[in-house]
């Protein structure tokens, strides 16, 4: 059985050029990460904890695991407008990872690094422990402070906009395709739910929105969140929502982990699709029938691969 730092050098090993440069002055081996700060920014951090069998299925590939968890966990920096830096991790393993010896960690940190290279950040260290499977992402970034994207940054009349096809990764989960035959072979679905987009390369977008955030937990919910951190209501237009092929409606307005990106605007947004407008009359309304928010929720789903 491989020890914990034997294990801790697979890790490293498998992050292979993420692991430091640019602005990580110090990266894993020591007791912290240092890193190099840019003056006049606002630093924006966020945290994830992602469950086998909650955010995905334990029986997954780990290097799409590791994909994932880095991927969805930035997304909340996106969301903010900042642009990503590094992030730290926060690791439990049990017996059925390391009855793989290292492979399983190591291929899990491939597929982080897949990752942090897609979005040109690094994982400066982290944290390894024996104990029920536990993936915890830290991110960090920065942003110009006029240029901080928040919830409560709407107001009637200004137009709803998402900024891709929504209900594919829900569809996924619905229609049993979770598993697949192999890592490099992935339906459009299952591409969807593994291998979302952190929406970074819209940050030029992103300074015509007057708010936003990702949509993570479902459109209606996190439409709701935005429209109680503004203080007003919202009404969409079902034809105009871009449903994902393969997916249904329902699946874009509940189903969640899209990442995508749903912003609150007064001008038009190139690239990005109108689906509807804020409101003074609170609640939301679809093609003018009241609608009721759900999503996924981890204390209302209970077990449940998103």
């Amino acid at each position: 059985m491989f020890g914990e730092f034997a294990l801790i050098d697979a890790i490293v090993a498998g992050l292979g050029d993420r692991a430091a440069g640019d602005w990580i002055t110090l990266g894993p081996g020591d007791d912290a990460a240092v890193i190099a700060t840019r003056s006049g920014l606002s630093q924006v951090a966020s945290i994830d904890t992602l469950l086998p069998d909650v955010h995905f299925p334990a029986a997954a590939p780990p290097q799409l695991i590791g994909y994932r968890s880095l991927m969805v966990s930035f997304s909340d920096l996106a969301a903010m407008g900042a642009i990503p830096r590094y992030c730290l991790v926060s690791l439990s393993i049990d017996e059925s990872q390391t009855a793989l010896g290292s492979a399983w960690v190591e291929a899990l940190a491939q597929g982080m690094a897949e990752a942090a290279r897609e979005l040109g950040v690094y994982v400066c260290g982290g944290n390894l422990t024996r104990g029920p499977l536990n993936i915890a992402v830290s991110v960090h970034g920065d942003v110009e402070p006029q240029r901080l994207l928040l919830r409560s940054g709407g107001s009637p009349g200004l137009n709803l906009y998402v900024t891709g096809p929504l209900g594919a990764a829900a569809a996924c989960v619905r229609t049993g395709q979770m598993i697949p035959a192999e890592p490099e072979d992935l339906t459009p679905l299952q591409s969807a739910y593994y291998r979302p987009r952190a929406r970074f390369d819209l940050l030029s977008l992103l300074t015509s929105a007057a708010g936003g955030l990702d949509i993570s937990d479902g459109l209606t919910q996190d439409l709701e969140h935005l429209c109680r951190a503004s203080g007003c209501g919202a009404a969409l237009n079902s034809v105009a929502i871009p449903v994902a092929s393969g997916a249904q409606l329902d699946d874009a307005l509940f189903g969640g982990d899209d990442y995508e990106l749903l912003l609150v605007s007064d001008k038009p947004l190139a690239g990005a699709h109108c689906i509807g407008s804020l409101t003074a009359e609170l609640g939301l309304r679809l093609d003018g029938e009241p609608l009721h928010a759900r999503g996924f929720d981890h204390f209302r789903n209970g077990n449940s691969t998103r």
